[in-house]
């Protein structure tokens, strides 16, 4: 995000307060130099027991990050407050990332691997994602492309719309974001949906977690296919990339 941060030695304790990142961090073999993380850092699953939890993405526990001494605390624009990243950059080295696409992601681990001395891994990290999308690609060539809106939450209902991640994910799948012409996530009520000729309706498991009975009453409700889909692949960047393509192949069929 533009910021230049200056540390004065090598990194050892590392705060993380977003959940892809931390998964990116053990990926990338940095384990055991995180100290902190949040509650919702669930991958992978026995993190948040051997780590302190600071708290949520969006309120942390400023006094256990200091009783951690991070050397660096890693942020992201997207999940974390203005305000929490501006408290603790008065007493620590901040790193926020901007990821609304592959390529972001890209910079983000070659930022990490120039960082935390990992470069090597960063790399092939990063050349395994390329691979896997280009694969992808040459999978995705004879598909029909689809007109989709993709459903991140209810009451009211919220969809994704230009600028985010999971907008860079659905084109990717060769979908067209009903909503493309829209910021972020633009509330919409039912009534819009059926003026859209929408092909299909993707109900993501986060962040809201919408379930099988949402998408039966959706279905009835507006005659239009809807699919439950798994939403940390749509939108959680770095390593997750990593198992995103398989996932998108079995969404259109292999």
């Amino acid at each position: 995000m533009g910021r230049d941060v200056v540390l004065t030695k090598a990194v050892s304790r590392i705060v993380c307060l977003n959940p892809s990142q931390t998964e990116t961090l053990v990926d990338l073999g940095l384990e055991e130099h995180i100290v902190g993380v949040t509650k919702f850092c669930v991958h992978p699953s026995h993190i948040r027991k051997v780590k302190t939890v600071v708290g949520g993405t969006k309120k942390v526990n400023f006094d256990k990050i200091q009783k951690l001494n991070p050397d660096i605390v890693l942020c992201n624009k997207e999940e974390n407050t203005q305000e929490i990243v501006e408290t603790l950059e008065k007493e620590y080295p901040v790193h926020v990332t901007d990821v609304s696409n592959l390529q972001d992601t890209l910079e983000m681990l070659h930022q990490y691997g120039l960082l935390f001395n990992c470069s090597q891994n960063a790399e092939k990290l990063c050349v395994r994602i390329l691979l896997e999308k280009k694969q992808f690609d040459t999978f995705m060539k004879a598909k029909t492309k689809k007109k989709v809106a993709y459903f991140i939450w209810q009451n009211p209902y919220m969809v994704a719309g230009k600028d985010t991640f999971i907008h860079h994910m659905l084109e990717i799948n060769g979908f067209e974001n009903a909503f493309a012409h829209q910021d972020r996530y633009p509330t919409v009520s039912l009534e819009e949906l059926s003026d859209l000729s929408l092909d299909l309706i993707l109900l993501s498991t986060e962040p809201f977690p919408f379930k099988e009975t949402h998408q039966k009453e959706l279905q009835e409700l507006l005659g239009i296919e809807v699919k439950l889909v798994d939403g940390e692949y749509f939108s959680w960047y770095g390593s997750r990339m990593l198992g995103a393509f398989q996932y998108f192949r079995s969404l259109h069929g292999h």
